[in-house]
């Protein structure tokens, strides 16, 4: 059974990081209804949700994903470029370490998992005001110790890697040609995203479906005819504070340690 590891909204998330949007209010109550149907769809696609507590005092931490990445045989805790969200990790780590060895990014080093799309063996890398070359290096030298090639991926006017492209089925990328170049990901075909839907990359594929963003109906319906399961889901709220379906949850297989 997968397990994805999720935290609940901050109660300061309108503190959040931001980097590309302008500051909106965002309604809590909200953002916190949204973020539980959203757990909900997790479970829908046959995952085990496991909750880490809230983090009240720290705006992002909701984002697990951008503290580690899970590969098959370890856990890599990474270290995110915005300083304010260091203190997260030793929460997620806590919780990585029951299902798998914890290896590090260590200093002058910075990834966020938003700047990682793991495709079978190979591990993309945005290049990203997040991640920096040190991380990259360092990346590169774990993932090769376990059989992972490591590709680094320009990108321009976005966040992170994956605000620009996921997977959505086994053969087949969305992305937004605006942000990432289709030829950075060799031997993949892929699908662009609605004309006026530039933030519609971003899509969480589990096993046979997919938790995708209610907020880009044209792009929505456009994965609907490729065949593909799709969950829609409500989160407007956590896109004012950059965020989308990826960032909410660390998913994973378990395995025995």
């Amino acid at each position: 059974m997968p397990i994805a590891l999720t935290r609940p909204v901050s109660e300061s998330l309108a503190q959040c990081q931001l980097t590309y949007l302008a500051r909106a209010p965002i309604e809590i109550d909200l953002a916190r209804r949204q973020h539980q149907a959203y757990e909900q769809a997790l479970r829908e696609l046959g995952c085990q949700v496991v909750a880490l507590p809230e983090a009240p005092e720290l705006p992002d931490a909701v984002f697990v994903e951008d503290l580690a990445l899970v590969l098959d045989e370890v856990g890599i805790l990474t270290r995110p470029g915005a300083e304010s969200r260091r203190p997260e990790a030793p929460t997620v780590e806590e919780a990585l370490g029951r299902y798998r060895p914890i290896r590090r990014i260590e200093p002058p080093g910075t990834l966020e998992g938003g700047d990682i799309l793991r495709l079978g063996r190979t591990i993309y890398v945005g290049r990203s005001g997040r991640s920096n070359e040190d991380g990259l290096r360092q990346l590169t030298a774990l993932g090769g110790e376990y059989g992972y090639a490591v590709v680094s991926v320009a990108l321009r006017g976005c966040l992170h890697l994956k605000s620009a492209v996921t997977d959505v089925s086994p053969d087949r990328l969305l992305l937004n040609p605006a942000w990432v170049t289709p030829e950075s990901f060799q031997g993949w075909a892929w699908v662009a995203v609605a004309p006026g839907e530039e933030h519609a990359s971003n899509a969480l594929r589990i096993g046979g479906g997919l938790i995708y963003p209610a907020s880009f109906p044209r792009t929505l319906e456009s994965l609907g005819r490729m065949g593909v399961k799709v969950i829609p889901v409500d989160v407007s709220e956590i896109q004012k504070a950059e965020g989308a379906v990826t960032c909410c949850s660390l998913v994973f297989e378990e395995r025995p340690r």
